[in-house]
């Protein structure tokens, strides 16, 4: 059993106690290798931004749960040597974790925090699992999301058709129930970067979320799927080679407006995948003899870091609040 605490990582109450007093939210962004994560810290570093480091099943298979560990920790020493000694707040969460197992074991290997994500079970199904969960996790000071509604769209190992939204009316109930610390809903985010079709005005419901707000006050709400899907990446990606027809993502306007509220933590994944792949496409149809891999990581890794280091201070809201 490895305790968080001892690799240097924090859970998330105190982060999003934080965030809905200063009106932002926080940055959670996957990450399945060094670059990414190297990236990701050297952003928040850089804008004074706690974050949290995700890390999906699917991530957890292509890392190794070993390394994984290894890497968190030399993330907080990493944030130290580049803020001079402070750091910065930094969780390591698990996205989209499917059953028990998989949290009890990423509790036991270091992990500060767990989504539980019960959503595809039917709803006293989804009570029972998460918690349960929350059980377990709570023994080891654990922070524990939970799901109400399903997102559309596929992500690693996470796949719907379409959106089932959160219902306002069950959520104190679930809530109450389970004694989540924050809630994961669906207002009309969507997972992947072909989020909606050609010529949709995509919108998430915000009267949704403010209902929900009003029924569960000054609880942590969480927005899966987030990703803006920049269309600047998009057409650096198809120049070089690429075929991303039609990816379109959620309005980063709506998302500030949503993290301005109870959304006190906001996922990005497919503008990070996005970022690396224009970088490194373009590398390689420009420098066709290269093949160092630092020197298309390395670009890739610097988009990437632009890249999150806008959200932060742009989108969510989280720049400047690492010392709250």
């Amino acid at each position: 059993m490895i305790n968080y605490k001892d690799l240097g990582l924090v859970n998330t109450r105190e982060m999003f106690a934080k965030a809905m007093k200063g009106h932002y939210a926080i940055p959670a962004y996957n990450f399945n290798n060094m670059e990414q994560l190297q990236a990701i810290i050297q952003a928040c570093c850089e804008t004074s931004s706690p974050v949290i480091l995700q890390v999906s099943s699917g991530a957890r298979k292509y890392a190794n749960q070993t390394l994984l560990r290894y890497m968190a920790q030399g993330a907080v020493e990493y944030a130290k040597e580049l803020t001079g000694g402070k750091g910065i707040p930094i969780c390591l969460h698990l996205d989209h974790g499917d059953t028990f197992e998989l949290c009890k074991s990423c509790i036991e290997y270091g992990f500060s925090s767990v989504m539980i994500d019960g959503s595809h079970h039917s709803y006293e199904e989804n009570v029972e699992l998460t918690r349960k969960v929350v059980e377990y996790a709570h023994k080891y000071d654990v922070s524990v999301e939970g799901e109400l509604g399903v997102l559309a769209g596929v992500e690693d190992e996470v796949s719907a058709e379409e959106h089932t939204y959160t219902q306002p009316g069950e959520v104190q109930d679930f809530v109450g129930k389970t004694g989540v610390d924050s809630l994961a809903i669906s207002i009309g985010t969507s997972h992947g970067a072909f989020k909606f079709k050609p010529g949709q005005n995509p919108k998430i419901r915000l009267d949704i979320l403010a209902e929900i707000e009003k029924r569960l006050p000054g609880f942590p709400i969480v927005l899966h799927g987030s990703s803006s899907v920049p269309q600047d990446l998009v057409k650096i990606i198809n120049e070089h080679g690429g075929k991303l027809k039609d990816a379109i993502g959620i309005g980063e306007d709506q998302l500030r407006e949503a993290a301005k509220s109870a959304v006190c933590k906001i996922n990005i994944d497919s503008d990070g995948r996005l970022a690396m792949t224009a970088a490194i496409r373009k590398e390689f149809d420009e420098k066709p003899a290269e093949f160092d891999p630092r020197k298309y990581l390395g670009p890739a890794r610097e988009m990437l870091k632009q890249l999150y280091m806008r959200k932060n201070k742009d989108v969510l809201g989280s720049a400047g609040h690492a010392e709250d």
